[in-house]
């Protein structure tokens, strides 16, 4: 594969009958684990069939939860935060793996996956808020590599090719008491792993106010912005501090931001759009087209050029209105990214 690879955030809409009450249930209790597995890799297979080149396991869990309700429980870890590494386990890599299979059967090859973790500072300030524990920190940052560290090991019929560290407090939060050395330790021990197994790590982060953190860092290679409904964002960033840190850029190119979206389209028509939804799919068919998509690509390439690695959605898709509006987003992308990589 050469160019722009196409990655996605993670998130995407549940099928129609299944609410979050019953992913929440199905999750903690155990339960119902073969529809579970169901609907998880029907998802993913509908971001592989979209053209997604790095697809990211579709999240349908709280970003906390996934990873708190397996380090709070005392018999999954060694001590206070920091999991047992036979208890740090994913069990949405699990679900894909069928469909991982079905895909090495036909293309003779294992297809790449995008692991997104909750970052450490994230899930500190979700249990402690403003204070200022390093020793913690450091903590939840091993038991995150533990998560990364099994994932990598358990893949069998695919490849992970990105592990994406999720801190979207970064340049947003103001609880956040950490300096920048105690900040880049902790997300440094949170991805060694995935280092260690040749992975690219990314650090996603909804603000690049503080993205030379990810340059300062020795394991993690991609910064990932949100670009497509904030351009702006990228006059933030110095081309520079890229090239001479050996850092490469995440570029968000299709918004996300549905809500945002909708109120526009509330506007034209005056009407309520998540009501009366025959205008839903002007979304995709006239907002977020190839062509508007394909010029945010353009903008950001002429930047940034070779320091941009990935490319796709700003963030997850999981409060769009549907799978079918959701993957037609994802396609229209594709479209976009391959169009642009054959003019490379």
């Amino acid at each position: 594969m050469t160019g722009i690879l196409f990655d996605d955030i993670g998130s995407f809409p549940l099928p129609q009958g299944r609410s979050k009450e019953w992913i929440k249930e199905s999750f903690s209790g155990g339960k119902n684990n073969e529809e579970l597995f169901a609907v998880i890799s029907d998802a993913f297979r509908q971001k592989v069939e979209a053209g997604v080149d790095v697809p990211t396991y579709p999240q349908y869990q709280d970003m906390n939860e996934q990873f708190f309700s397996v380090i709070r429980n005392p018999e999954k870890s060694e001590e206070p935060f920091k999991v047992k590494q036979s208890a740090a386990r994913i069990m949405e890599l699990e679900a894909i793996e069928a469909v991982a299979k079905e895909y090495r059967e036909e293309h003779g090859k294992k297809p790449d996956v995008r692991v997104c973790v909750t970052g450490p500072l994230e899930l500190y300030l979700k249990e402690f808020g403003g204070t200022e524990y390093t020793d913690i920190l450091d903590l939840l940052a091993e038991s995150v590599d533990r998560f990364v560290s099994n994932s990598i090991s358990n893949a069998r019929n695919f490849n992970i090719r990105t592990v994406s560290i999720d801190e979207p407090s970064i340049g947003i939060n103001p609880q956040v008491m950490f300096d920048n050395n105690e900040l880049i330790k902790a997300m440094d021990i949170a991805c060694r792993s995935a280092k260690k197994g040749g992975c690219d790590v990314e650090v996603h982060l909804h603000s690049p106010l503080h993205y030379t953190l990810a340059c300062q860092s020795d394991n993690i290679g991609v910064v990932g912005v949100e670009s497509a409904a904030t351009p702006s964002y990228l006059d933030l960033i110095d081309r520079k501090e890229l090239e001479d840190s050996d850092t490469f850029l995440r570029v968000g190119i299709a918004r996300t931001d549905v809500f945002n979206l909708v109120a526009t389209l509330n506007e034209k028509y005056d009407t309520n759009v998540w009501k009366d939804q025959a205008h839903m799919t002007d979304i995709v068919t006239q907002m977020e087209t190839p062509a508007v998509i394909t010029k945010r690509l353009e903008k950001a390439y002429s930047m940034f050029g070779e320091c941009i690695r990935y490319a796709g959605p700003d963030c997850g898709l999981g409060s769009w209105p549907g799978q079918g509006i959701a993957a037609q987003l994802l396609k229209n992308v594709a479209t976009s990214m391959a169009g642009f990589n054959k003019g490379l």
